[in-house]
């Protein structure tokens, strides 16, 4: 292959002639862990108590505050070592490996735990584009490539030490950052106005489904039938067949074809999927993902679904479908749980009360929630498009195929 001019070939790949090639030792002038070890005995929630940052705090350039702890302010001194200023990166150690982000203005003086930090000489270096590179796909397969360990994949310090990065500029480092972090803000907006929107919908389900005159209450068993999936053997399954709807395929109401599985039995004429079944998760090693369903169309029909699943077959299920996201039938999917299996039987999911309008009104409340549905999805879709934009500039600023000064 002819190597483009201004371009030179190192032992990362293809760089541009003018961009550097450098351990993170050289530079940086710290990088160390966090402490390593049992710290449930130093956790405290007294006021002076010092934040703690872990693995699972840490996201992708960004920080998760759920579920946050403190530690003591002894302890915090006797480790001073790993606590935090503006700017540092951490990577996580012990885990998922590799995913690093920056430390914020809000947690300078907060420590950590089993994360590798890298404190940048900032003269000369933009950490956000470090974090950026060590983020990106071919950053995350470098670093997998200086991971050990077989059940818990694990960075030595002593490694990172070592890691090689390209080194562009700092002008040329910030205006990669710049750019790639309005394209996170972009796609940090429209996460943020698909959620509103979601939940004004959910708002709006709540208040459509408010029994009015002329509602009755009936059985889901009533008005339709509960179908349990299809039973099938390892010696079934097959690289292509009839796909095999199963909880993985289900995410946030909407059918997902990125985990499938395929099988080359019989299946019964009662298995096979229709237009408009609902598809139901009844039994699952997470309670929290029981009742969570999908309104069968275009690729899913004509297939089958996994015996962990089941189907709720009726005229109505446009209607039914808006129930299942609702309060009325979540709150009886908790109170028919069983204790130790996470599952709920057809029995149970026939015997559901549910409040059933005329038919005219499930059409008009069908609706409105079908078109609050239509610009959740566009909005989604369109979240995807920048998704895909920010990968492709990825790819091509953090490697100088473009170039940005």
């Amino acid at each position: 292959m002819e190597l483009r001019a201004g371009y030179k070939i190192t032992d990362i790949g293809i760089l541009p002639i003018d961009w550097e090639l450098k351990k993170l030792s050289e530079l940086t002038s710290l990088i160390t862990n966090g402490f390593v070890g049992t710290v449930k005995s130093q956790y405290t929630e007294s006021d002076d108590g010092v934040t703690y940052i872990q693995g699972y705090n840490v996201e992708e350039n960004s920080f998760n505050y759920r579920g946050i702890k403190k530690v003591t302010s002894e302890f915090h001194k006797l480790h001073l070592k790993s606590c935090l200023q503006e700017g540092d990166l951490l990577t996580i150690q012990t885990g998922d490996v590799g995913l690093t982000t920056i430390v914020p203005k809000e947690l300078v003086g907060a420590n950590c735990h089993a994360l590798i930090i890298s404190r940048f000489k900032k003269e000369k270096s933009n950490p956000k584009y470090f974090s950026l590179y060590l983020n990106s796909n071919e950053g995350r397969a470098r670093l997998k490539e200086i991971e050990i360990g077989t059940t818990m994949k694990h960075i030595n310090v002593g490694d990172m030490i070592h890691f090689l990065v390209p080194v562009p500029t700092k002008a040329e480092q910030t205006a990669i950052a710049t750019a790639l972090s309005d394209t996170d803000a972009l796609i940090s907006s429209l996460e943020k106005l698909i959620a509103k929107k979601r939940n004004i919908k959910q708002g709006a389900i709540q208040k459509l489904l408010q029994p009015k005159v002329g509602w009755e209450v009936k059985e889901l068993g009533e008005i339709g039938e509960c179908i349990i999936g299809l039973t099938y053997k390892p010696e079934n399954i097959k690289e292509s067949g009839t796909l095999v709807l199963r909880s993985s395929n289900v995410q946030g109401n909407t059918l997902k074809y990125e985990d499938n599985v395929y099988v080359n039995s019989e299946i019964p004429k009662k298995l096979i999927n229709k237009e408009n079944d609902i598809l139901i998760c009844v039994r699952n090693g997470s309670r929290d993902l029981i009742g969570k369903c999908a309104l069968l169309t275009g690729r899913a029909i004509g297939e089958t679904f996994g015996a962990f699943m089941s189907v709720f077959r009726s005229p109505f299920n446009e209607f039914v479908f808006i129930l299942f996201q609702s309060e009325i039938i979540k709150k009886q999917i908790d109170e028919h749980l069983g204790a130790t299996i996470n599952q709920i039987t057809n029995k149970s999911l026939n015997s559901f009360e549910i409040p059933f309008p005329p038919i005219e009104e499930q059409t008009r409340i069908a609706t409105i929630l079908s078109d609050m549905d239509a610009e959740i999805n566009a909005l989604e879709t369109k979240l995807e498009k920048y998704k895909m934009l920010k990968l492709g500039m990825m790819q091509n600023l953090l490697t100088g195929k473009i170039r940005l000064v």
